[in-house]
């Protein structure tokens, strides 16, 4: 057993190459195997994404990060899930597609890169999408390089002492900044299909967290101070509601408050970003986290 340097962290673990009661494993808690806690045609991504088909999500167990509010923490700090194959990761993609999948939506993906690169030995006939927590290596995504056709990055933090305490993610802003500008030179600017469905680019993501306005701000400047009208869209996300461990944290006891919202809109109106989406509040429901029981697994 070789030690683990896959993801951002290098932890050097000795992970295990399959799920074993008892085995070793790194700060992402999963084996080199994929695992899997389901693999379903999603809605609730964003328009150009989900289209009226939906995108063909496979949800990866375990993570890089321990944000304490994940809303699939159930999956994201433990590894809920089924074992697979990577002859069986590639079924899955063509079970999607068949499905009518606008593309194969590949969450939570970062510590499984060497697994992921194995099941697109060639180009599937619709994108796929890294959906992307934002804390990944660079070498990681220049091996993705073709294989990768939308990048899906949340911008969680610009204060990097919240990503400490929330995500145990040192360093994550210029962590993220290098990976978000690396999946640019990728792409390019954005391109959408005549039935406005992305065929390629970088949607930025960006959950505002309760009392955290400023850290909201400053990531909305930066975008728009780094790229220019047409190249990425960004999705400011008003879904944040209470999960994971947010017992611990009183400021994240609760839902985004109107006022809050207002704040960070407004500062996105006349920020000069152009293209992008931002989100009602009866986004904020338990209703739209996906259960996670091995369909299509």
């Amino acid at each position: 057993m070789e030690i683990c340097r896959e993801c951002v962290r290098e932890c050097g673990a000795f992970r295990e190459e399959h799920l074993v009661p008892g085995g070793k494993y790194g700060f992402c808690r999963a084996p080199r195997s994929a695992v899997l806690a389901r693999a379903a045609l999603h809605f609730w991504e964003e328009p150009c994404i989900s289209g009226k088909r939906g995108s063909g999500t496979v949800f990866f167990s375990g993570c890089n990060l321990r944000c304490v509010y994940c809303q699939n923490y159930e999956v994201s700090h433990s590894v809920k899930g089924k074992e697979v194959s990577v002859e069986r990761l590639k079924e899955i993609y063509s079970e999607l597609i068949e499905k009518g999948a606008h593309n194969i939506n590949l969450v939570t993906p970062g510590h499984y890169t060497s697994v992921i690169l194995q099941s697109l030995p060639e180009p599937l006939p619709v994108p796929v999408v890294y959906n992307t927590n934002g804390y990944d290596k660079l070498e990681n995504l220049k091996k993705l390089e073709g294989k990768i056709q939308i990048y899906l990055p949340d911008l969680k933090y610009a204060d990097d002492s919240l990503a400490r305490e929330l995500s145990h993610a040192p360093n994550y802003f210029e962590t993220a900044k290098a990976a978000i500008r690396e999946m640019f030179r990728q792409t390019g600017p954005f391109e959408m299909d005549e039935e406005g469905m992305l065929k390629k680019g970088v949607v930025i993501r960006h959950l505002l967290l309760p009392g955290n306005v400023e850290n909201t701000l400053r990531v909305i400047d930066f975008v728009a101070e780094t790229f220019k009208p047409g190249e990425v869209l960004f999705s400011l996300m008003r879904q944040y509601t209470p999960c994971g461990e947010t017992e611990k944290f009183p400021f994240l006891s609760r839902k985004i408050t109107p006022e809050e919202y207002e704040k960070v809109e407004k500062h996105l109106f006349d920020s000069g970003i152009e293209d992008g989406f931002v989100q009602e509040e009866e986004s904020a429901c338990e209703e739209f986290i996906p259960l996670f029981d091995g369909t299509g697994v």
